[in-house]
């Protein structure tokens, strides 16, 4: 059916809803990602978010349970130019619009997705509901900017876990504090011989400090990280005790609890083709984003970290060391498997730091 996405400015675009879903409000954004869509709709860092896919084909190679980056889709919406209509795949267990149907998410198709996309670059991400009818065009306005506020406080509590969890068997062990991690950050350390213990976001220095652990790392998540003071507080705690990786919320999070600031990007970087270069060696890194925080290079001065890699879009900080504390953090997501990153290294200091 027709189907309509009201953003808060009072701009309407037109396309066809391909669900049951009939109404969904959230922040529009968009994601420049050529693959991993179903990593993108299960990502905890897009929580209440509708996103808008640039890539004109989405659902090519339907959905399969092995490959979500958490435990169910975490997007509110989905803005397509075009779904498949025959997806394929060997390990393929369900299309896409049948697992967004299941799990009560809006997709709509059929937009003119670079219009869209245009318009976020040039005025910024903001609040919109997709819809199936105008009849009350002045409170879908309202509804929309109401979207956008709310997801201005903690989200963290949303999507962080609820218990403690071990996995793997190896001989260094990691605490990985959960503010909303994916599936292949514990698979990367797994792998690399560690032994993770995954705890909620609400856990308390003490309490990470008695699980012994040889290092902390630091997730990604959504959210602003000024709304999650307590952990902040907590990260403090830790610093200069056990050597800490930041990774996208966790990377912001460290520069506040050292004393830097943070600021909100106009329309964010979400992708997989982000291109970083790292200022010692001055190699270039295509990276995976998604965030609409970074730190504020000005508010470094006097905290003892220096900026190590710059995005190439806008020269913002992407990853930051301290001069001599065993504290670093990357603003991109750096897991490590085949097709998706060659970030992967950074796990591999980390790891030799403990």
């Amino acid at each position: 059916m027709k189907g309509y996405l009201v953003l808060e400015n009072g701009r309407i675009f037109e396309g066809k809803l391909l669900n049951d879903c009939l109404l969904a409000d959230g922040e529009v954004v968009f994601s420049t990602a050529m693959v991993s869509y179903q990593d993108i709709i299960t990502d905890p860092s897009y929580y209440g978010q509708i996103v808008v896919m640039t890539y004109p084909l989405i659902g090519n190679v339907g959905f399969n349970e092995k490959s979500f980056a958490s435990r169910d889709a975490m997007v509110k919406g989905l803005i397509l130019r075009e779904a498949t209509d025959f997806p394929s795949h060997y390990e393929m267990e369900t299309d896409l619009i049948s697992f967004l149907n299941k799990s009560e998410i809006a997709v709509l198709t059929e937009v003119d997705t670079r219009a869209l996309t245009r318009l976020i670059r040039s005025q910024g991400v903001m609040g919109g509901v997709i819809t199936d009818n105008l009849d009350y065009k002045e409170w879908l306005i309202a509804r929309a900017a109401k979207a956008s506020q709310n997801l201005k406080g903690d989200l963290v509590q949303y999507v962080t876990r609820r218990n403690t969890m071990v996995f793997g068997h190896g001989n260094k062990r990691v605490v990985l504090l959960d503010l909303g991690t994916k599936r292949g950050v514990i698979n990367s350390f797994v792998r690399r011989g560690c032994e993770v213990v995954a705890v909620p976001a609400d856990t308390q220095a003490w309490e990470i400090k008695n699980l012994s652990p040889q290092g902390v790392y630091i997730s990604d998540g959504p959210g602003d990280p000024r709304a999650i003071p307590s952990v902040i507080k907590e990260c403090q705690a830790l610093l200069g005790e056990i050597p800490l990786f930041g990774v996208g919320l966790g990377h912001q999070i460290l520069a506040l609890a050292m004393g830097g600031k943070t600021y909100r990007l106009e329309c964010g970087h979400r992708g997989t083709n982000h291109p970083v270069r790292d200022m010692d060696n001055g190699r270039i890194f295509i990276t995976t984003q998604n965030h609409s925080y970074a730190i504020d290079e000005d508010s470094l001065h006097g905290t003892g970290l220096q900026v190590t890699m710059r995005s190439l879009h806008d020269n913002s900080v992407e990853a930051v060391r301290h001069q001599s504390l065993p504290v670093f953090s990357v603003q991109f997501d750096p897991e490590s498997y085949p097709g998706y990153s060659e970030t992967g290294i950074f796990y591999d200091q980390f790891i030799e730091q403990l």
